[in-house]
């Protein structure tokens, strides 16, 4: 399948590594002008840098701002006032027992996770439905769905991920924009090694630990393997393009069939 983005802005939050990133690089190849989010200016420059070496050349924009925060949305949107592709997909995750999860815990996953996808959409929509064509995803995890016990504040957040696209997917309805939600499953990142070593112990060479990651931890999984950024990506840069015009206020499923569920 051909997807030509050409012509087309692309806003990726938390884009300056792991599937941020490779969804940026996904919608580079595809033609769009993607703008690369994160509160690192150097970390930032590397993406771009990355953006460019795999995208034949493309031109990468960098916004510092820290998207927890209202100012952050406020510094992002007087960069970039529009877009055509938005991709909600900065979020924080982290391990905490039950019982031990504090109020600013929570607070912090809300804003982090939730409340940044629901500003930057309340702030782009609108564009999005004068011009007649526009793409919102927030990226999820299976974690919306099968609540992991060593962090339920994360779980909660992306469940009320799948709630937020699903609404905004009804305040756009017959505008040509289409808002959805990417439900992905346990990926290969630079965080997630660490909360698998984490997990598993840091005594073992990394596919061992991955591999006893998903035994003890993710045996639902039916790729028993954790799933490249990549493979996300490729989800993202479909739901993004013209073909996938009918797709909306869906939660789509790239977890490695580790929920276990016939829909969505």
């Amino acid at each position: 399948m051909l997807v030509d983005l050409n012509g087309r802005t692309a806003v990726v939050t938390g884009s300056s590594q792991g599937i941020g990133l490779a969804i940026a690089v996904g919608l580079a190849r595809a033609g769009a002008q993607v703008v690369l989010t994160g509160r690192r200016e150097e970390q930032l420059r590397k993406a771009a840098a990355e953006v460019a070496t795999a995208a034949a050349g493309a031109e990468a924009v960098t916004v510092v701002c820290d998207l927890a925060t209202a100012d952050g949305a406020g510094a992002l949107c007087e960069a970039i006032p529009e877009t055509d592709i938005l991709v909600n997909n900065l979020g924080v995750f982290g391990p905490v027992p039950a019982l031990e999860i504090t109020d600013e815990q929570w607070r912090t996953y809300f804003d982090t996770n939730v409340l940044s996808a629901v500003r930057l959409i309340r702030s782009y929509l609108p564009g999005m439905k004068q011009r007649g064509w526009g793409r919102v995803q927030n990226i999820a995890s299976d974690s919306a769905l099968v609540i992991p016990v060593e962090m339920i504040h994360y779980g909660v957040s992306k469940t009320a991920l799948l709630s937020v696209a699903r609404g905004f997917a009804k305040e756009a309805a017959g505008s040509g924009v289409t808002v959805n939600s990417v439900i992905a499953g346990p990926t290969h990142t630079p965080g997630v090694e660490d909360f698998v070593y984490d997990l598993v112990g840091r005594d073992r060479p990394w596919e061992e630990a991955q591999r006893e990651f998903m035994r003890l931890h993710r045996p639902q999984s039916l790729l028993g393997r954790l799933i490249e950024p990549e493979e996300i990506a490729h989800l993202v840069v479909y739901l993004s393009s013209p073909q996938a015009s009918a797709t909306t206020g869906a939660a789509v499923r790239v977890d490695g069939g580790y929920v276990d569920f016939i829909v969505p």
